[in-house]
């Protein structure tokens, strides 16, 4: 997708300067940068630091994470390592176990002095399959705002969605997103609802920054605003992304998803889920099995923005002494989920529906 008209990848090799380079997303609304990440310790505080976030895009790191591990000690003991700290980087996201044991597989029967160039192929591949997967999720979900749009007779789709699941939380396209972009290519007119989703405000800095950027109609609210507007019918249809679906397709997402699915349920306002297979954990059957990050309660005593002389600061907006606790993610039960949105099609968020796409599962 495009930034200031130009388009851009979230993440990519550069061949030139044997390194990965990112979009750093720490710095986003304010502020565009690209960021070399030049050895594996970069990697793993590129996720660790939200430098990259968002499941498929935390993923593909973690694969790139594997090639610069190997580069000066290519051995399966090194291998290995690599992979468990890259999987206790970001524990939640099912994406980096999937990634990590791509690479292994694909590496471990070719010779240690032919796998960094090898790995470089695999994780390219790895970014070009999350790109055609989310472009294949627009394509399947846009039909579903297409047929909203006229069963309502309506001239336009009110959109509601949590976080950001948006282009820059995969390599492009986007999962919640996709549908968005593919349907207003087709002329059909949105507006998105993009909740301020705290602690790190990832809907109003960064879902709304790429929104703005592709010229897509949106306004932010207040995490809690988005059941008042379902209750006052301003809401047609919900779609987010996860971080992990389970066997049985319950969804793990950004802390928040939880209470807005219960709201849309109360409401009923349709709530959808857009997942590349690769956001599957097909190992996964109970909620209890799901382990949930905790993160630093700065994110929460802390905020960041631009103050009046147009200076970037961060300011504490609590007292001191208060505790404080700071979960990133929640599960949402698949009863309360409308239906699933993946590269294969639009299926039932159970392990029947799931199985019925894949079904060499």
């Amino acid at each position: 997708m495009k930034v200031d008209g130009k388009s851009y990848r979230t993440i990519w090799f550069n061949q030139e300067k044997s390194e990965i380079n990112i979009i750093d997303q720490t710095k986003l609304p304010h502020q565009f940068l690209i960021k070399s990440i030049h050895n594996f310790n970069d990697s793993i505080d590129s996720i660790k630091n939200m430098e990259v976030r968002g499941a498929p895009l935390i993923g593909a790191m973690s694969a790139y994470g594997i090639t610069l591990a190997i580069k000066d000690d290519p051995s399966d003991n090194n291998l290995d390592i690599a992979i468990e700290k890259l999987i206790d980087s970001r524990p939640t996201a099912i994406n980096i176990k999937w990634a990590t044991n791509i690479m292994k597989k694909y590496l471990i029967d070719i010779p240690e002095e032919q796998r960094y160039e090898n790995s470089i192929k695999k994780a390219n591949e790895i970014c070009d399959e999350d790109v055609s997967h989310c472009k294949k999720i627009g394509e399947f979900g846009k039909h579903i705002i297409l047929d909203y749009l006229q069963k309502s007779k309506k001239n336009e789709v009110n959109i509601l969605t949590h976080c950001n699941a948006g282009w820059l939380a995969t390599i492009d396209w986007g999962t919640a997103t996709s549908p968005i972009y593919h349907a207003c290519q087709d002329g059909i007119k949105i507006h998105v609802w993009v909740d301020e989703t705290r602690p790190r405000n990832q809907g109003s800095a960064i879902t709304s920054f790429e929104l703005n950027h592709e010229g897509v109609s949106n306004t932010i609210i207040a995490d809690n605003t988005g059941g008042l507007l379902m209750q006052k019918g301003m809401v047609d249809l919900c779609i987010t992304g996860a971080d992990r679906i389970t066997a049985k397709g319950d969804v793990v997402n950004k802390i928040g998803t939880y209470l807005k699915a219960l709201a849309a349920h109360d409401n009923n306002v349709p709530f959808y889920v857009a997942i590349p297979s690769s956001t599957i954990d097909w190992s996964t059957h109970e909620l209890d099995q799901v382990p949930i990050e905790e993160r630093s309660t700065t994110e929460l005593s802390y905020v960041e923005g631009i103050d009046d002389d147009d200076k970037l600061r961060k300011v504490r907006i609590y007292p001191e002494d208060s505790k404080s606790l700071n979960l990133a993610f929640d599960i949402t039960p698949s009863k309360y989920i409308t239906n699933l949105i993946t590269e294969r099609g639009i299926c039932e968020a159970s392990e029947e529906g799931l199985k019925n796409l894949f079904p060499e599962e």
